[in-house]
């Protein structure tokens, strides 16, 4: 089967979930369409959010198979810059506080195109990359990044450490959240680890995503939307401690943790965990009125759009991702109000967004059409693609960003 529903909670096995936010039946968001494939039906998939009062963790009611989600995949890291030095910054830091040098493994699970081990190689810090699309480990290794083209779970992690692999570092940015076996990844980040090292993961934060009513960061590739006190429970159960915590602006706001074998715990997750309890991390009233709040943010959205396409204005928008592929899908948006996609990757570039059938082209399209608005989708971009688009804006072009409000700039 390409999916089914769970009956219990994904990390702790709870069975009564609580009811968050549906958004209907969508197709999957990276599913970008060829011209041949808009002929044929599109798979959907229901698109709802539950919540576990057990050990706090908000997730998807369907898992689909990751074999037909990942197996070939159109999200290459480094088309973005804000990535790149991300990653660069990130990279430079645990160089120095790690001592890492030729003795020395970073193994990065979901590690993409290389867009970060690069950054170590080029220190003379030795790499392994993990990656189940076979098109993106084909980049990684064309540029130099030894990469491992299978999905990481628990057996892949033994079958390394019997190939001697331990690594001083391990890196898991955006993938968490994608995994249908949690305690399995975890337990196989745990096996893969040197005693003394340190496992380095990235998750969107769930209170910003129902703060600022990010209901774009909801699709089929999301299972799992983190506090600190589900993954505090989830990694505790498979032995494992998070040590320190950071919260950062990047995708709307993301927790990046730093979890190892030793069993302290600084002042930030202390103080963090704490704040949870106060706000309601562990409650549902906290995820209650979610929502109401995205459907007054889809009406408003909505309004604005036809009120300029029937003013006769041309709406072009800004990214083929799969946050937009969810706006678009629940907003029911496509050709009858927008024009056309443009997107920085050539890998998206010539193909269709999925369910709503708009073409994508290369950014350079808004200069030669000068579209009266664009639609910013990547929104968790704004500042690099603003920047970016200068030109269109000195022009006279305006942007139109819809989260966490609907803006016009």
């Amino acid at each position: 089967m390409m999916s089914r529903q769970p009956t219990a909670c994904r990390s702790c096995g709870y069975a009564q979930l609580q009811e968050v936010l549906s958004l209907g039946c969508t197709p999957l968001a990276n599913a970008l369409l060829t011209a041949e494939q808009l002929k044929q039906p599109e798979d959907t998939y229901p698109l709802e959010l539950v919540f576990c009062s057990q050990c706090s963790l908000v997730q998807l009611t369907e898992s689909v198979s990751p074999e037909k989600l990942f197996r070939e995949y159109l999200y290459f890291s480094s088309f973005s810059d804000t990535m790149l030095q991300h990653a660069s910054e990130l990279c430079s830091q645990l160089i120095g506080s790690r001592d890492l040098g030729a003795e020395s493994l970073v193994v990065e699970v979901a590690s993409n195109d290389g867009y970060l081990l690069q950054y170590y190689k080029r220190a003379g810090v030795p790499v392994l990359g993990i990656e189940p699309a076979t098109n993106i480990a084909l980049a990684a290794e064309q540029r130099g990044i030894r990469t491992v083209c299978d999905f990481f779970d628990e057996r892949l992690a033994q079958s390394l450490v019997g190939e001697g692999y331990q690594a001083d570092v391990i890196h898991a940015h955006n993938v968490l959240a994608h995994v249908p076996d949690l305690n399995g990844f975890v337990s196989g980040l745990r096996e893969l680890l040197k005693d003394d090292g340190v496992i380095v993961v990235e998750v969107p934060y769930v209170k910003d995503m129902i703060d600022a009513s990010e209901f774009d960061t909801v699709y089929h590739e999301h299972l799992s939307y983190f506090s600190l006190t589900a993954l505090n429970d989830l990694f505790t159960r498979n032995g494992l401690t998070i040590q320190r915590v950071e919260r950062l602006t990047i995708h709307g706001g993301t927790l990046r943790v730093y979890a190892g074998r030793d069993a302290m715990q600084d002042q930030s997750v202390v103080r963090l965990l704490s704040e949870e309890r106060t706000w309601g991390a562990t409650d549902i009233s906290f995820y209650n009125g979610f929502g109401e709040r995205v459907e007054h943010l889809r009406t408003e959205l909505v309004a604005l759009l036809r009120k300029l396409k029937a003013d006769d204005k041309r709406i072009a928008v800004y990214g083929a991702s799969a946050k937009g592929s969810t706006l678009l899908n629940y907003c029911d948006l496509g050709a009858e109000t927008l024009d056309y996609v443009v997107d920085r990757s050539t890998v998206k570039q010539g193909r269709y967004t999925p369910g709503s059938h708009l073409q994508i082209y290369a950014p350079e399209k808004l200069l030669e059409d000068m579209p009266d608005y664009v639609l910013l989708l990547t929104w968790n971009f704004a500042a690099e693609i603003l920047e970016q688009q200068s030109e269109y804006r000195a022009r006279g072009g305006r942007f139109i960003v819809p989260v966490p409000s609907v803006r016009v700039l």
